[in-house]
Formats: structure tokens, C-alpha cells, sequence
């Protein structure tokens, strides 16, 4: 059980940090009203949001799979509010995985404008 909550902390380390990014590079080209328009820049970033899409989703499938063999095996293994912060970390990460999802659908629907 470690190893899947080391997994779903690994990812989503790696996606705060690139969302921040992206906010705040995303951010200063409104500021400056110069949207960044570069192809090999715009390529980096959907591929990116794509692997870390599918990173979170596999992290938020793994961690409710989890929570739910806890819940059904009579809950000799669910001490305290174990299986409940476990449910609710795997919400979390389905709803990162559907902002991510809707983030690297959108820069691939710009992609070929380039």
C-alpha cells in the first residue's frame, strides 16, 4: 500500500508544478498580450499535459481500486479514516485528471493552428 500512495504523490508532484507553470507562463503572455505561438514550445506542452494526463489518470484508477478492496474486506484493514482519505484522494486525482484531460485536449485542438 506504500507504493501506491508513493506513486499517486510522485505524479502529482509532477503536476502541480507543470500546471503552475503553465498558469503563470500562460498568465504573463495575457499580461503582455503576446500569446506564445510557437510550435515547438506548443508540442513540449501537449505531450507533456498528454503523458501527465494519463500518469494521473493511472494514479487515481490505482488509488480507488485500492480504496475499494479496503472498504469490501470487512475493514480489518481500514484503521481510522484510512479508506476515506483514500477515497478522497482518488477524487482529487480523477477531478486533476479531468482538468489535465480538458487542458491537453484544448492544446492539441490548437496545435495545428500554428
Amino acid at each position: 500500500m506504500s507504493w501506491l500512495r508513493l506513486f499517486l504523490v510522485t505524479v502529482m508532484g509532477l503536476v502541480i508544478p507543470w500546471s503552475l507553470t503553465l498558469a503563470m507562463v500562460d498568465g504573463f503572455s495575457v499580461f503582455v498580450k503576446r500569446p506564445t505561438r510557437q510550435a515547438g514550445i506548443m508540442s513540449i506542452i501537449v505531450i507533456g499535459d498528454w503523458v501527465l494526463s494519463f500518469l494521473s489518470l493511472a494514479a487515481a484508477c490505482s488509488t480507488a481500486s485500492v480504496a475499494d478492496i479496503l472498504i469490501t474486506s470487512g475493514g480489518s484493514f481500514c484503521t481510522g479514516k484510512l479508506c476515506s482519505r483514500y477515497q478522497l484522494s482518488a477524487a482529487m486525482a480523477f477531478l486533476s485528471w479531468c482538468l489535465s484531460l480538458a487542458s491537453s485536449l484544448f492544446n492539441f485542438w490548437l496545435l495545428p493552428s500554428m
